[in-house]
């Protein structure tokens, strides 16, 4: 009686202890890759399943996106300004096999790829491009360091510039290129206004020359403004005909 008792202790302690080794539960977001031997075996879960203690051996992969901080970059431009990136890169696992098996640490490894590729890329680019064009560079980094991750089993969904830093001086350059530039637009709409009321104002002649009735009225439309206003002063119409018959026994007496 006392050795059956001593041996069902015995069971039930290594049950107990092999139990947990045995049972394996993995969450909705992860997976577990199971090694037999040393030897891959596949990917389970999520859910509850059993291995072989001693024997199997499982690593959990998480399968969430990871956002991850490009740490600042600096990087001389194609137009040799230098000038200061960060970025921040969205990535998750879509292998679980692969990023084990083919990578030793797939977030470190994504992380140097990115820093080196958002080097590369915006060297190639000029200042103008890294500060107009960002969503055109967005897309060019990330397609490239998803190149370089799809071995991995790790997908690059977006890659997106955060900040570009410039030094003073060329800020302060860059201010007074706008201005001028701002002062240009300026005299062109100005020059083209002025270009928009001559030519009114020929054809406001035209007009005139075809019908010298029309200057009589326009005069008197003047009158009727300067009487709306408080003063004192006081006009004379006087009709061009008048003004003709001067001008004619001028011409006579020449």
């Amino acid at each position: 009686m006392n050795t059956g008792i001593v041996v069902a202790i015995v069971v039930v302690i290594i049950v107990l202890i092999i139990a947990p080794m045995a049972i394996k539960i993995v969450t909705e977001y992860e997976r577990g890759v199971i090694f037999r031997l040393g030897r891959l075996v596949g990917a389970r879960g999520p859910g509850l399943f059993l291995i072989i203690p001693f024997i199997d051996r499982m690593v959990k992969v998480d399968l969430r996106v990871v956002t991850m901080d490009v740490p600042s970059q600096e990087v001389i431009t194609k137009d040799n300004v230098t000038v200061r990136v960060n970025a921040v890169v969205y990535f998750r696992v879509v292998d679980p096999e692969a990023s084990v098996v083919k990578v030793l640490d797939h977030i470190r490894a994504t992380s140097q790829i990115s820093q080196t590729t958002l080097r590369n890329v915006l060297g190639q680019s000029e200042l103008d491009e890294l500060l107009t064009q960002r969503e055109k560079l967005n897309q060019m980094l990330q397609k490239i360091i998803d190149e370089h991750t799809d071995p991995w089993g790790v997908k690059v969904s977006t890659v997106e510039i955060k900040e570009v830093e410039l030094a003073e001086e060329m800020k302060r350059s860059m201010a007074a290129q706008a201005e001028a530039e701002r002062e240009r637009r300026a005299k062109i709409i100005h020059a083209e206004g002025e270009l928009q009321a001559s030519e009114k104002l020929a054809q406001a002649a035209a007009v005139i020359g075809r019908e010298p009735s029309a200057i009589q009225l326009r005069f008197l439309s003047t009158l009727t403004e300067i009487a709306s206003e408080k003063n004192s002063t006081i006009l004379f119409p006087i009709p061009i005909e008048f003004l003709k018959a001067f001008g004619g026994k001028g011409e006579a007496k020449k």
